[in-house]
């Protein structure tokens, strides 16, 4: 199973999990970016827990994404089992996985992780495709 199959599989199973601001276990609950470190098998602890709900500063998310190895794609080419940081809301950013049908991701108002079908409703500032996986784009920075 490629690497991509396997974040998309580990994310589907967290559905249903509660939502849990800067949650990082399925236990206890998870949010967006506890979701994408669960599903791509990140190392809780190289991602940073003190931020806000509302957070206006994509280029902290970008450094935080960079520093655990996340490869900075062109967001036309992710693809299932790629992270989109998109602007959820004002000063909102928000972290979501790509699937075959559309995406999945913590969300605070029904307060579990879900997958949502289609294409995401938010401008998307940036994407994401875990170390390890074949990148065929030019890694931006």
């Amino acid at each position: 199973m490629a690497k991509k199959d396997e974040i998309v599989a580990r994310a589907r199973a967290l559905v249903g999990v509660r939502f849990r601001p800067q949650g990082r276990s399925a236990e206890f609950g998870l949010d967006c970016i506890g979701v994408a470190i669960v599903a791509t098998g990140t190392d809780p602890w190289r991602v940073r827990r003190n931020y806000g709900p509302r957070s206006s500063d994509p280029e902290a998310m970008v450094a935080q994404l960079d520093a655990c190895g996340f490869i900075r794609l062109a967001p036309p080419q992710a693809e299932a089992g790629d992270l989109l940081v998109v602007q959820a809301g004002p000063m909102q950013l928000h972290v979501l996985i790509l699937t075959d049908i559309g995406f999945l991701h913590a969300d605070a108002r029904l307060r579990r992780v879900v997958e949502v079908p289609g294409r995401v409703p938010w401008p998307v500032l940036s994407a994401w495709r875990c170390p390890g996986e074949d990148v065929a784009a030019v890694r931006l920075h």
